[in-house]
Formats: C-alpha cells, structure tokens, sequence
C-alpha cells in the first residue's frame, strides 16, 4: 500500500516535469542564442532539465499556486550557474577584456568599425587565440545579471560596500544619462531578454553598437560605486 503510494506520487512528480520540459528547452534555446558557438544548446537544456526535474519533485501545490512560476527563475538561474562554473574569465584574461574593450574603442574611433582577431592581436601584441578567447569570456557575461557583470574584476570588491537600494540608485541615475533609444537598448536586452540581433532589427541599429552602449554602461557604473 505504501509502495504503490510513493509510485503514485513519484509518477506525479515525473508527469509535472514532462509538461514543462518544453519551456526548459525554450528557455535553454533563448539563452543559447544569446551566447558563442562554443557554449553548447544541450549542456544547457540538460543542466535545466535536470534542475526542473529536483524542482518537480520538492514542489509542494499547497505553498505554490504555479509550478513554473515557482520553479522558471531557478531553472534559469541553474544555467546560469552553469556558464559561471566554467570560470569564463581568470584574473589574467579580465585584464584582457579591459584592453580588448580600449582597443576596440579607439579603433572604432578611428575606422568607424571594430577590429578582427587578428588586427586586436597586433595591436595588443599578444596571441590571436588568447584575445578570441577572452572576447568569448566577454561575451558568455553579457548575459548574467548586473550584479555578476559589475562584480567582474579587481573592481567588484567595491561593490560589497554599498548597499543595494544605493547601487539601484546609482544605476538609474546613469541610465538618465543615456537618450530614450539607448535606455530602450538596455531594457530590452536585460529584462526583455532579447538577442543584439534582435534589437537590432527592431531599432535599425547595429550590434556592434549595442554591444559598445552596454559596455559604456556597465564601465559608468562601475565608476560611479567607486571602482
């Protein structure tokens, strides 16, 4: 009687987790596309599938109305834990990126377009595998949270510091800074979750720059705690 019991339950756990597998996949697919080749759509979609299934079987209907509104953040936040233990960005290559980010500015600057590999190589006198990497590095952030980004760095001690209601403070008053399209880019990136390719259908404007407005707004907050 017990046994079949437990059968019972296990089975409605397991039927909970099959009806939102799509979503997971989705989920995994959405995130993907916003990542390089390199990172793999079904690392993703098992790292999630696997979360949904321990969600499934800890979910208790009479503390929680929704399953998926209960378990879709944790289930992201899963493969976003993922991307953070493949330690995407050692000390060596964070002060990279830095020079990569400087270098391609000023050569923005300059031809009105952004730099190869191999030209970044050049001008940075180090490997063209070590800046493809690290541009990869740089890259795989741009999809964490804010939190994780400004915490990137010698810099991100700083922001153990200030307090959260500060911080949100303190990004509001840059995003002002920025005009009405700019602050669109970054909603529609961050909360909205759309890839640079989509924005930049939507906006008629390039992903190179949508890249660089994210990157200029990660750097003035950074400023801005002190860092």
């Amino acid at each position: 009687m017990i046994s079949s019991y437990t059968q019972d339950i296990k089975h409605k756990e397991d039927e909970l987790a099959i009806q939102y597998l799509p979503a997971v996949k989705g989920m995994a697919f959405r995130l993907k596309e916003r990542l390089p080749s390199s990172i793999d759509y079904m690392d993703l979609s098992a790292i999630g599938t696997e979360e949904l299934i321990k969600l499934a079987r800890r979910y208790d209907e009479t503390l929680n109305d929704s399953f998926w509104g209960y378990a879709n953040k944790r289930v992201y936040g899963a493969m976003l834990d993922y991307l953070r233990s493949l330690d995407i960005l050692s000390r060596a290559s964070r002060k990279l990126v830095k020079a990569i980010d400087y270098a391609v500015e000023e050569y923005r600057v300059t031809y009105d377009e952004e730099p190869t590999d191999a030209e970044l190589s050049e001008l940075l006198d180090e490997t063209e595998e070590k800046v493809h990497d690290a541009r990869i590095a740089s890259t795989i952030y741009t999809v964490m949270p804010l939190h994780d980004q400004l915490q990137v760095g010698d810099e991100g001690a700083a922001l153990a510091l200030i307090e959260k209601e500060e911080l949100v403070a303190v990004i509001k008053k840059i995003l002002s800074g920025y005009n009405e399209r700019e602050q669109l880019i970054i909603q529609l990136y961050y909360f909205e979750e759309l890839t640079l390719k989509e924005i930049s259908e939507i906006l008629d404007i390039t992903e190179s720059r949508i890249s660089q407005i994210h990157k200029s707004v990660i750097h003035k907050i950074k400023e801005s705690v002190g860092t």
